[in-house]
C-alpha cells in the first residue's frame, strides 16, 4: 500500500507541476512581463529575472511531465526542490508572503518524492529490464 500512497503523492505534485506549466506556455509573454513586473522592487538583476521568466513554465511543465511518468523521479524531486527555494527565496524578496505557504507545501512534496523513492512501483523508474 505504501506504493499507492506514493503514486499519490508523486502525481500529486506532478500534475500541479504540469498544470503551472500548462497553463503559462501559452501566454509566455505575458507570464514573463507579469513576473518582471512584479520583482521590480526586488534586487535582482534583469539578465537573471527575464530567462528565468521565460524557462520556468517549461522547466514546471517538464517536471510535472517526469513526475507523472515516473522516470527520473528522484532527479526530477531534486530539481524541483531546488526549483522551490529558488521561487521562495524571490518571493521573499518581493514580500508576497501569501505566496509561500503554497511553495513550501510544493517543496515538501518534493522532498516526499525523493525521501520515499524506494516505493515507486508505479514507474518507469521501476521497470527493469
Amino acid at each position: 500500500m505504501k506504493s499507492v500512497s506514493y503514486l499519490m503523492v508523486r502525481l500529486g505534485i506532478g500534475i500541479s507541476m504540469l498544470g503551472h506549466g500548462l497553463v503559462r506556455i501559452p501566454k509566455l509573454n505575458a507570464f514573463s512581463e507579469g513576473m518582471i513586473n512584479n520583482f521590480q522592487s526586488a534586487p535582482l538583476p534583469d539578465f537573471l529575472l527575464i530567462p528565468f521568466s521565460f524557462a520556468l513554465p517549461f522547466i514546471e511543465f517538464l517536471l510535472g511531465l517526469l513526475l507523472i511518468i515516473g522516470w527520473q523521479t528522484k532527479r526530477a524531486a531534486i530539481v524541483g526542490g531546488f526549483l522551490m527555494l529558488a521561487l521562495i527565496a524571490g518571493t521573499s524578496l518581493i514580500e508576497n508572503w501569501s505566496a509561500l505557504p503554497s511553495q513550501m507545501i510544493h517543496l515538501l512534496f518534493f522532498i516526499l518524492v525523493y525521501e520515499f523513492n524506494q516505493a515507486n512501483a508505479f514507474a518507469l523508474d521501476s521497470k527493469k529490464d
